[in-house]
C-alpha cells in the first residue's frame, strides 16, 4: 500500500517538479503549477481530474475517490492512499495529474511519462 513517502518520491521524479508547502501541507508543482497535494494528515492526496471523469471515478470507486466540499466546483479529486493497490496505480494517477498541469514543452519531451503499464 503506497504512503505519503511514495507520493513524494514518485511526484518528485517527474520532470520540472518541485515540492512547496502551501495551506500547511505539501504540494507538488510542475513548472510552478500545482498537480498534487498531501492533505488529511498525508493519508490521502488530491490530484487534478476533469470534472466528468472525476464524477465517474467517485461513482465507480467511492472507497478510493471522493470530492472534498471545497473542491466541488474545481477539477480536483481526492484519493485514499490506503485504497491504492500498488506504486504502479499511484504512479499512473500522479502522472495523469502531472500531464494536466505540465506545459506543452514538457508534454512533448515526455509523452509516455508515468504509464506503469508500458
Amino acid at each position: 500500500m503506497p504512503d505519503a513517502d511514495d507520493v513524494r518520491r514518485i511526484a518528485l521524479s517527474f520532470p520540472d517538479t518541485t515540492e512547496k508547502t502551501a495551506w500547511s501541507m505539501p504540494t507538488f508543482r510542475v513548472a510552478g503549477k500545482m498537480f498534487a497535494t498531501l492533505p488529511e494528515k498525508e493519508t490521502s492526496m488530491a490530484v487534478r481530474c476533469p470534472k466528468a471523469e472525476r464524477d465517474e471515478l467517485v461513482l465507480a470507486e467511492p472507497g478510493k475517490f471522493w470530492v472534498a466540499d471545497h473542491e466541488a466546483f474545481s477539477a480536483w479529486v481526492r484519493v485514499r492512499l490506503s485504497a491504492l493497490e500498488d506504486d504502479g496505480e499511484l504512479t499512473d494517477i500522479l502522472a495523469d495529474s502531472w500531464r494536466q498541469a505540465a506545459p506543452h514543452r514538457l508534454l512533448e519531451a515526455h509523452p509516455g511519462l508515468g504509464l506503469a503499464s508500458q
